[in-house]
């Protein structure tokens, strides 16, 4: 017997709800109020996202008093899922990542249909896992490669130009952009060294393993999340907005599983996998994870968990893009993208 989805609704006064459709590029909040289980509590909301804003279910941002939530129309994908397996496996390898529950969302009464709630990934988010940051960073365009962009002047601005500061001060973005400096100009024997003590690779090559496990072609240069720990000082990574992925791209579309290589992509990645013992231990997480964690058996239990617990509502979606036949056969679009993706990453490793 499958649990029923947690059920939200949302209501707006007509002179906020004018004002939050009026605009749907505005980044304002607009005050209303959420019920759930017959508890209503004030929050604060927008819409979210580039270029879903224009979809006729879009994202929002909620804010309660303490807490920042994403609620994802999920639109693009048809199975509605990926962002949550892709967290979850994430959180299965050791990288931190945020929290999911699919849900039911109404607003002033009208179902909207199902969607994902999401943990921000703010103070809150690191607190709860004990992780004590002094700067959060998100990666908002496809310029956070870590890269200095040789046709131009590099102004300060430019190094920066790809990221969004969520926590900190003036102070660390003068220090992200002088680790992107460092981390293009520094010397081989240098930069040994400096990665060592600038950056967790540890949880950077997890980052990477999934990244590239999951198949994520946007995730280098963008979409994740990228934060400075207090005690030592190294900077840490981890996933944002996964639905591109498991064999889909962003906008659904199917790609060959094969698309993102073994190495990954971005200039810090590159830099890493040039020493020879970040690429050992890079392949050796590799062969860890393609033996328990990235298997069919590990995996597809989980696909059929969230598909069943979903399917009865997407039924009743109206604003569900694609048709339900598609929606039945994902689970297998998963499979066979999980079959082929270890075919293909068992064979690059011997090569890496």
């Amino acid at each position: 017997m499958e649990m029923a989805l947690p059920v939200y609704h949302i209501s707006l006064s007509p002179t906020e709800y004018q004002q939050l459709t009026s605009n749907i590029w505005s980044e304002t909040f607009v005050n209303s109020t959420m019920q759930m289980d017959g508890k209503p509590f004030p929050i604060r909301l927008r819409y979210r996202g580039g270029h879903t804003r224009g979809y006729p279910k879009k994202s929002f941002e909620i804010r309660t008093s303490s807490r920042t939530y994403h609620f994802n129309a999920e639109y693009d994908d048809p199975s509605l899922l990926r962002n949550a397996l892709s967290f979850r496996f994430f959180e299965s390898i050791r990288v931190p990542a945020p929290s999911t529950q699919h849900c039911v969302l109404y607003l002033n009464g009208q179902l909207l249909g199902v969607y994902l709630r999401i943990e921000g990934v703010k103070s809150f988010f690191f607190r709860q896992r004990k992780i004590p940051v002094r700067s959060i960073f998100y990666a908002v365009n496809d310029h956070a490669g870590f890269m200095i962009n040789s046709n131009s002047s590099s102004t300060s601005t430019d190094l920066l130009s790809g990221y969004s500061l969520i926590r900190g001060k003036d102070v660390d973005r003068t220090r992200l952009r002088n680790f992107i400096q460092q981390l293009n100009i520094k010397s081989r024997l240098e930069l040994f060294r400096f990665l060592q003590s600038r950056v967790d690779t540890d949880n950077y090559l997890r980052w990477l393993s999934g990244a590239v496990l999951t198949g994520n072609f946007d995730g280098f240069h963008q979409n994740y999340t990228w934060y400075e720990k207090i005690k030592s000082g190294k900077y840490g990574i981890l996933p944002w907005d996964y639905e591109g992925t498991w064999g889909r791209n962003c906008y659904g579309t199917r790609v060959d599983p094969n698309l993102v290589r073994i190495q990954g992509y971005n200039r810090l990645t590159g830099r890493l996998l040039a020493f020879r013992s970040f690429r050992q231990q890079y392949k050796k997480l590799m062969r860890q994870h393609l033996m328990n964690a990235f298997t069919e058996k590990r995996i597809m239990p989980l696909v059929h968990r969230l598909h069943n617990g979903i399917r009865e509502d997407v039924n009743k979606d109206p604003y569900m893009k694609w048709p339900m036949d598609v929606f039945a056969g994902e689970p297998e679009r998963i499979r066979e993208y999980v079959l082929k993706r270890r075919e293909y990453l068992s064979e690059k490793l011997r090569q890496l």
